[in-house]
């Protein structure tokens, strides 16, 4: 009897079945892109914004949110050395520092005062008050290699939550 020589069908159904499971493997681990990064960013930063709103109203002391380039701090609008000294209630609140989740992240705010100014703002104030003024922040990833810039906005009108706008 001569023997045939080649692939069974089912040998070949196991090698694609591998190569399967191994592509989908390679397209999951390439899936975390810039603008999904930057999209759990702005995320984590509408849910931030809104807890420390809700802190502000509840206390009746305002906080402001300031963005740096290594990340943000909540903090007192006071909170300095020599008000530290005079027991200030509104010198509460010890400032509250976070780091952004991806390290290039840079945001720019805009405020319906500052729109007429050519430099932008870098703080939010989160007063007491239930109405704040429009506010709209711009999370920015910078160029890479493989990437174009990425951008995404968190706004509010001053009297709906924060969210992240399309």
């Amino acid at each position: 009897m001569q023997r045939q020589r080649g692939l069974t069908l089912l040998e070949l159904l196991v090698v694609l079945a591998i190569m399967g499971v191994c592509l989908l493997g390679v397209s999951l681990s390439l899936r975390d892109s810039s603008h999904t990064q930057l999209a759990r960013e702005a995320q984590r930063l509408v849910a931030i914004l809104e807890a420390a709103r809700a802190q502000s109203r509840t206390s009746g002391i305002p906080l402001v949110w300031e963005a740096n380039a290594e990340g943000f701090v909540i903090r007192s609008p006071r909170r300095t050395a020599a008000v530290t000294a005079t027991n200030d209630p509104r010198d509460l609140f010890a400032p509250h520092t976070q780091s952004w989740l991806t390290a290039d992240t840079q945001a720019t705010v805009r405020t319906s005062t500052t729109a007429s100014s050519s430099t932008p703002a870098t703080l939010v104030v989160l007063g007491p008050e239930p109405i704040l003024a429009p506010t709209r922040i711009t999370l920015r990833l910078p160029a890479s290699r493989s990437n174009a810039a990425t951008t995404l906005n968190i706004g509010t009108d001053g009297l709906q939550p924060f969210q992240i706008e399309p």
